[in-house]
């Protein structure tokens, strides 16, 4: 058959893009805002002082939603038009035991992808052209959880696809990491610490990234390059410990 002949349905596809971003910039909305109230009610017109910061952050967050949201949308067409994942709906087609084993695999998976991207955007030249965006917020605020280049949010937005089309997933545990994503995002930018002392200067906090820990790579650039885990950064001598926060006035 000629290549000319070969139908595609293109408006279904950009539909499903469409949703999907529209989706992503709900769920930013909705979980930066949820965080923001509660930055706002600890540090009284923190929002106020940095009105034109946040306006840019969510301006760049909204961007990012259209970028994020161009290939989930064609993964989840292809999930359901063509079976091009590995995403399965039944728990039972594969054992039980998978199911928390893929949930940890794949917050390691995108933990490393993130951790060395991450340090390639700070290299001079990809930092100018993209990743100054990001590191514009200071300081950070729960809208800033997505505020990136295009250039650097298209780097994030492949790779919880592409996991879908590498390993079986069940969708609840595509959800939960979703959800584990979008929760330490806007958690981990909000200027102050929602997790107790006793986990973040604990066993936990040691292997675990919370705000504290990458409160300190707004602060020097040079460090604590991790999402998740402080895995790559212990192994690679970029972890410089925990920050500290400005006390609310």
């Amino acid at each position: 058959m000629p290549l000319g002949a070969v139908s595609f349905p293109w408006p279904a596809v950009l539909g499903s893009a469409l949703a999907m971003s529209a989706i992503v910039a709900v769920r930013y909305l909705l979980s930066s805002g949820a965080f923001a109230w509660a930055s706002e009610r600890r540090m009284p017109g923190l929002h106020a002082r940095l009105g034109g910061q946040v306006r840019r952050e969510i301006a760049w967050s909204l961007a990012s939603a259209a970028v994020y949201g161009i290939p989930a949308g064609i993964v989840a067409w292809g999930w359901r038009a063509r079976g091009w994942t590995r995403l399965y709906e039944n728990v039972h087609e594969w054992p039980l035991w998978w199911l928390p084993l893929s949930f940890v695999l794949c917050l390691l998976l995108h933990d490393t992808w993130f951790y060395w991207t991450h340090r390639l955007l700070h290299r001079p030249a990809w930092f100018r052209a993209a990743h100054a965006v990001h590191h514009a917020s200071r300081p950070p605020t729960a809208w800033a959880a997505m505020s990136f280049h295009p250039w650097e949010a298209l780097s994030g937005a492949l790779i919880i696809p592409a996991l879908t089309l590498l390993l079986p997933i069940h969708v609840g545990v595509l959800i939960a990491l979703l959800s584990v994503m979008t929760v330490m995002g806007v958690t981990n930018h909000m200027g102050w610490e929602l997790f107790p002392r006793a986990f973040v200067n604990g066993a936990s906090g040691r292997w675990i990234i919370t705000a504290t820990h990458h409160q300190l790579h707004h602060d020097k650039y040079n460090c604590n390059y991790g999402l998740y885990f402080r895995l790559w950064d212990r192994m690679m001598g970029t972890d410089a410990g925990l920050g500290k926060f400005p006390e609310p006035k």
